[in-house]
């Protein structure tokens, strides 16, 4: 028998602690590593892992994830169990609300699981950075005769008041859920770490379904899966915590570390990005056997133009994307963009550029993002003094400098008087 498994990746949170980044944009449409979107890597572990059917369920400022789908996605493939579909939220609740958890949002588009039919429905989040082999998963819940299988990955016991937290025994039996609890139970046979539930399911689609509707006519509960469902489920079924730190990736060297980085702050967002300028990264973008999947744009080349004293094209430890010109400017320890413009004189050091920005000569940038199609006049400087940025614009408290999208030439330059 083949097995039939259908795909939910669920991408309509609204991403708050990235702001500004996601002021006019949803958390999965976020551009990372210069030509990506956040939710390429979710999806890019389904096709690689040969789940091929797969709906992704919206909600909050959804244009730009919407476009960005439509644009590197196919959808509704030849065969009939081959696609990739945008879902609006369709308000089906009786109140005819948004979603109010992750379990609400299924349970409004279960009739897409009843008319699929699948054995396994495999329900993943869109807001991480992660490589991962799903069909392990797979075979893992499948052994185990499992109804439903929580991918843990171990971290630090100090952080355990940061994650929902599983309490398993050795063979991944779960016991129970502890929510953001310091005191939560270590792994077996491993006192200083924990098992943080990665927010990624397997569900036998009976069991789904039959929850999903008991949870549905229950009024108490706020219809979320890490806090009602699976706590009240693992008393009365088989429910596994699957070890991503036993996942491995074909193509990797000696399978790789396991990769996963939540990037749900600016800071983190920033340090994951930073992380692919090293000499061997842990995020392997140029495995061919695990390609990492996007819309493919008609871009030119990247191109380095001048070669003079004082105005040299160079790049320095960056990654830069393609159709992007330095002509004589440097960048150096940087991730930039598409068709982003870097003129003679500029420097750009430990930042983050997106895409179609243009940054005027002699122009100095550091530890900064910029969102895409921002204008930089002519000797600007952001990121050397941190007081007078903050007037303008959003600054963490590390001092990482993010000049949001939709700013006018005008105001910039009114910052850079």
């Amino acid at each position: 028998m083949q097995l039939r498994v259908l795909g939910i990746v669920l991408a309509g949170g609204k991403g708050t602690r990235l702001y500004p980044l996601t002021k006019e944009r949803a958390k999965p449409a976020v551009p990372f590593g210069g030509k990506y979107r956040i939710i390429d890597f979710v999806l890019s572990n389904f096709i690689n892992s040969g789940v091929y059917s797969i709906y992704v369920l919206t909600q909050f400022r959804s244009q730009s994830l919407l476009q960005h789908l439509s644009e590197g996605w196919q959808f509704g493939g030849l065969l009939k169990n081959q696609f990739i579909i945008p879902v609006p939220a369709q308000m089906r609740s009786a109140d005819e609300s948004w979603y109010q958890g992750t379990a609400d949002a299924i349970f409004q588009n279960i009739n897409l699981v009843e008319q699929a039919e699948p054995h396994l429905v495999v329900i993943f989040g869109a807001d991480h950075i992660y490589r991962m082999n799903i069909a392990s998963m797979i075979e893992f819940h499948q052994h185990k005769s499992a109804q439903v299988t929580v991918a843990a990955i171990p971290v630090e016991r100090r952080l355990a008041d940061q994650f929902g937290v599983i309490e398993a025994r050795s063979d991944g039996r779960i016991l129970r859920f502890h929510e953001k609890n310091p005191q939560a139970p270590t792994i077996p046979g491993d006192p200083k770490r924990v098992y943080a539930s990665m927010g990624n399911y397997i569900f036998s689609t009976r069991a789904l379904i039959r929850e999903l509707q008991a949870d549905a006519a229950n009024d108490a509960s706020s219809h979320d899966f890490g806090r009602d469902i699976l706590p009240s489920l693992v008393s009365r079924a088989e429910v596994y915590a699957y070890d991503f730190q036993l996942n491995r990736i074909p193509g990797e060297v000696d399978g790789g570390i396991p990769y996963w980085r939540d990037v749900g702050t600016i800071d983190a967002y920033y340090e994951a990005n930073m992380d692919l300028r090293s000499v061997s990264p842990a995020l392997n973008l140029y495995n061919r056997e695990w390609p990492l999947r996007t819309t493919g744009f008609p871009d030119p080349p990247a191109k380095f133009t001048f070669d003079d004293e004082n105005r040299r094209g160079q790049a320095i430890d960056s990654i830069i994307a393609g159709g992007t010109i330095l002509s004589g400017g440097v960048v150096r320890n940087s991730v930039i963009g598409r068709h982003v413009r870097v003129h003679a004189g500029v420097l750009v050091e430990d930042s983050i550029i997106l895409d179609n920005c243009n940054i005027g000569r002699r122009s100095k940038i550091r530890r900064t993002i910029l969102d895409k199609n921002i204008r930089v006049p002519e000797d600007t400087t952001i990121g050397y003094d941190l007081e007078h940025d903050r007037r303008f614009y959003h600054v963490t408290e590390s001092g990482i400098v993010v000049v949001e999208g939709n700013r006018s030439a005008v105001a910039v330059a009114t910052v850079a008087v």
